[in-house]
């Protein structure tokens, strides 16, 4: 079965974009794409596009068919994909296993989501769709309240502290601070943390990722293409898995099963262990997320992932970088995140990233849908 790799990779500002429309950004995406990878529209034979709520957000339904007319690129078939905010990997493992037939040799993935355009009241409320409707969001639930509960889980199993929550939204500060993509290139401190507003305790704002506008699209090559352009990544392995919708019939609070399995088969196809991992970009949602992910994909025992923030093993210099772009905490466009992520590894390994790890030889992403129901992860290497 033929390998694939990406070969293209573009993204916009993520931000609230008052002057751009859905459209307009997922565009803006896909000619920086082709761009990077010195193609023309021509060259692309399918489209796969990330986007969870495109509908209420923006009354658009029928994305892909959108997307592919704006851009010119009709009548190549494209698929819009939707797994709340996995959508845009979820796009991405499409577009591989497209490739992977035989059937192409070309494909773009994409990701997009115009979420400023109704009140946040709204667009929280847009969110909790990818909950369960008659259990959470129908009794009042939020994402940051289903988060809460989980963080007060694992501070009463494991004794984390919230200080060294407070560890996760500093450190991704630190690393987006100079990244041109990001929503906010602002540091910010422990106490920063604690003293921001309260949401659902114990997360408090700076604990939040945003409400963002952009789009993310890369360029994905069978292996007999891509030898012809220069530096492409390899995806070396790709996982997804699913657990139930509400958070109240999950097994365990403390970790998410889809992640722990996701993981497991992309370790498995790539052939390594998490120890072989240079950097990461994980679904930093909210500041529990980051720390379950870190047990979830293996860089931390159970119950000891505070370690790791604690001795900045996941810092810039530490044993395994995560979020070196900043994380979803500087800018969260839900189904243009999956996208994004890949992008900064892209870089990573490319040698370009704007934080860029030494030597970084391969690179792995994790993308969580809702409160865990679907995850996604992808490993990749330089050679």
């Amino acid at each position: 079965m033929t390998r694939v790799a990406v070969i293209g990779a573009g993204c916009t500002k993520l931000d609230e974009h008052w002057d751009k429309s859905l459209r307009d950004l997922s565009t803006e995406a896909g000619v920086l794409a082709l761009k990077d990878a010195g193609l023309e529209g021509k060259d692309i034979q399918a489209l796969y596009i990330g986007n969870m709520s495109a509908g209420r957000f923006i009354g658009q339904e029928h994305l892909a068919a959108l997307t592919v007319d704006h851009a010119g690129l009709t009548p190549i078939p494209a698929t819009r994909c939707e797994a709340a905010c996995a959508s845009g990997a979820l796009a991405f493992r499409k577009a591989c296993m497209a490739i992977k037939s035989g059937e192409y040799d070309i494909v773009v993935a994409a990701g997009a989501e115009k979420m400023t355009d109704i009140k946040g009241t709204s667009a929280i409320s847009t969110l909790m769709g990818a909950g369960d409707q008659e259990w959470e969001s129908a009794v009042g639930l939020t994402f940051v309240g289903l988060y809460a509960l989980m963080t007060n889980a694992y501070m009463r199993e494991f004794g984390l502290t919230r200080e060294e929550l407070a560890l996760v939204p500093v450190k991704n500060h630190k690393h987006g601070l100079n990244n041109p993509y990001a929503q906010f290139n602002k540091e910010i401190t422990v106490q920063d943390v604690l003293n921001s507003p309260l949401i659902a305790d114990p997360l408090r704002l700076l604990d939040c990722s945003p409400i963002t506008d952009g789009a993310a699209a890369v360029i994905l090559a069978s292996e007999r293409a891509a030898r012809k352009f220069d530096n492409p990544v390899w995806v070396l392995g790709s996982g997804q898995a699913s657990d139930t919708l509400a958070l109240h019939s999950r097994a365990s609070l403390t970790e998410m099963l889809a992640a722990r399995v996701a993981s497991r088969k992309a370790y498995e196809q790539a052939g390594l262990g998490p120890d072989k991992i240079d950097v990461a970009e994980v679904h930093d949602c909210f500041s529990i997320a980051e720390v379950l992910a870190y047990e979830d994909l293996g860089f931390a025992n159970k119950g000891e992932a505070r370690k790791l923030l604690i001795n900045n093993e996941t810092a810039i210099g530490g044993r395994i970088p995560v979020n070196t772009d900043g994380g979803l905490k500087l800018g969260h466009p839900v189904g243009a995140t999956g996208i994004k992520q890949i992008i900064e590894i892209v870089k990573q390994l490319r040698g370009r990233a704007v934080t860029q790890v030494k030597d970084a030889k391969t690179g792995l992403t994790h993308n969580v849908g809702g409160s865990g129901a679907t995850a996604l992860v992808h490993i990749f290497g330089s050679e």
